[in-house]
């Protein structure tokens, strides 16, 4: 693996993310812009925040796919929400989304609320960084 995740004891075991991610010496970056939930012909997919939070997440990993990398290379993640009680309400499925994409790979994460995103529709949005 490229990367090694960093959780100090004295911070206290995170849920869900780790506090660093360090890489490899000579380990190339991947900075993956925003990407919200859309398809091929670049139409929201659904206005429900579970199923565009499951979409915005596999086009990040189609990103590092496209690359050469795993969902596993994926150092962190920024996700951009405009209602960040509607994604903590519905945690346990947004949760259960991310573990079928990425399996137990928590890598260090931001959420972030913001009051709109770009594409009118987009609820969410999610960048990150690979480390191939």
């Amino acid at each position: 693996m490229s990367i090694r995740l960093i959780n100090p004891e004295s911070l206290g075991a995170p849920r869900g993310y780790s506090n660093g991610a360090l890489s490899n010496p000579g380990a190339r970056l991947l900075f993956i812009a925003g990407q919200v939930a859309w398809d091929a012909q670049q139409q929201i997919v659904s206005d429900d925040l579970v199923e565009q939070f499951d979409r915005a997440l596999a086009n990040v990993i189609t990103v590092v796919a496209e690359a050469g990398g795993q969902p596993r290379m994926i150092a962190r993640l920024i996700i951009y929400v405009t209602d960040k009680n509607e994604y903590r309400d519905r945690m346990k499925e947004i949760g259960e989304r991310y573990r079928a994409r990425m399996g137990k790979h928590f890598p260090a994460m931001v959420l972030v609320e913001v009051k709109g995103l770009l594409e009118d529709r987009a609820r969410i949005e999610i960048e990150g960084t690979a480390v191939l």
